[in-house]
């Protein structure tokens, strides 16, 4: 026997299958994004598209379990940045960091992009691990480091960015995301050149990110929307 994450421990086999699951759910994810077929995992973990639904009755709950270590490192990420001492380093850094972790894995630049709003576990989680970051974005800009208009927000809108650079670019030219994004610092540094737009309100940004979300996972067998339940 052994645990679960539910706290109720699984046979070995049960377990096993669980760990299988999981560990082709993140390469599918990866090559493929979060909007990937959960018949594929299935049939790359050797087990049936049933045992894949008892241990995970909804997308939601795959995604969240398959990138829980990757979600540790957007924490570590976001601890390291509070934990610099230079506000602009703290900042650049995280920017550069996550942007990073996008560009080796397609499946998580959907988790913090396309699904960053989108499900009830991963928002949890993402809200968690960036707890302390808008705290570094006023250190920056009240060093003088940031320009005085960028706000949370803008992150987001990096991060959207920069995941249709890495999805568009990862097979021919691995790298591009590191210029674009050396060109978005630049942009953001403290004093701007130009006066921006508004920003995008939250909850208009939220419900364009759902949108887009629910356009990558159409209805059926192997597109099922975040929390539907599969019948029994």
């Amino acid at each position: 026997m052994t645990g679960s994450s539910g706290g109720r421990p699984l046979r070995v086999d049960a377990a096993r299958n669980r760990e299988a699951i999981l560990e082709a759910a993140r390469e599918v994810f990866a090559a493929q994004g979060t909007d990937a077929s959960l018949e594929e995992v299935a049939r790359c973990a050797g087990v049936g598209i049933a045992t894949l639904y008892r241990r995970f009755p909804t997308r939601d709950d795959l995604v969240a379990a398959a990138f829980a270590p990757k979600m540790a490192a957007y924490a570590q990420a976001a601890a390291a940045a509070v934990a610099e001492a230079d506000a602009w380093e703290g900042f650049s850094g995280y920017v550069r960091t996550v942007c990073a972790m996008q560009a080796c894995d397609a499946g998580f630049a959907d988790v913090v992009a396309l699904t960053f709003p989108g499900t009830r576990a991963l928002d949890r989680q993402l809200r968690k691990a960036t707890a302390g970051v808008n705290g570094v974005i006023e250190r920056a800009k009240a060093d003088g480091a940031l320009r005085q208009d960028f706000v949370m927000e803008d992150l987001v809108l990096v991060l959207l960015a920069n995941a249709g650079v890495v999805n568009a670019t990862s097979r021919h030219a691995p790298d591009a995301w590191e210029r674009f994004v050396a060109y978005l610092l630049d942009a953001f540094r403290a004093p701007g050149r130009s006066q921006l737009p508004e920003p995008v309100s939250a909850t208009r940004l939220a419900a364009a990110v759902r949108r887009q979300a629910r356009v990558r996972r159409p209805d059926g067998p192997s597109g099922r929307t975040g929390h539907e339940r599969v019948p029994r």
